[in-house]
């Protein structure tokens, strides 16, 4: 019993990290090599939902700083008839910002792969 317990326990622990970790549906994924041909595009919105201070240390002068805490109250300025491309560190937090920005009635939404590390 306690083996089928722990079992059922590890499969819930494993769906939930995969989910978590799981690119969103209806999201495109593209690689920084791809952002750079996306940058020179002036039909999309380029967001970037790192932290002021990360921002201001290294960023990509066609993206603007919107930190992922900020974005439910600052999503109202970006448009949804646009595309949305959004990069983070690494990610973590740009996936979470493309699942944010789905509830939020975004359809046109890409991420950026590895982030700032991967460009770098």
């Amino acid at each position: 019993m306690d083996l089928v317990i722990n079992i059922l326990f590890g499969l819930i622990v494993a769906f939930f990290l995969i989910n978590k970790f799981m690119p969103v549906k209806g999201v495109k994924q593209i690689s920084t090599s791809d952002l750079k041909k996306e940058l020179k595009r002036k039909d999309v919105q380029f967001i970037d939902v790192r932290t002021p201070g990360e921002f201001s240390r290294n960023k990509i002068n066609t993206f603007k700083n919107i930190p992922l805490h900020e974005l439910s109250q600052k999503g109202s300025q970006l448009s949804k008839e646009k595309e949305v491309v959004v990069i983070c560190q690494s990610g973590m937090r740009s996936n979470k910002a493309t699942k944010l920005l789905r509830k939020m009635g975004f359809q046109k939404i890409t991420n950026v792969k590895g982030g700032m590390s991967a460009w770098n």
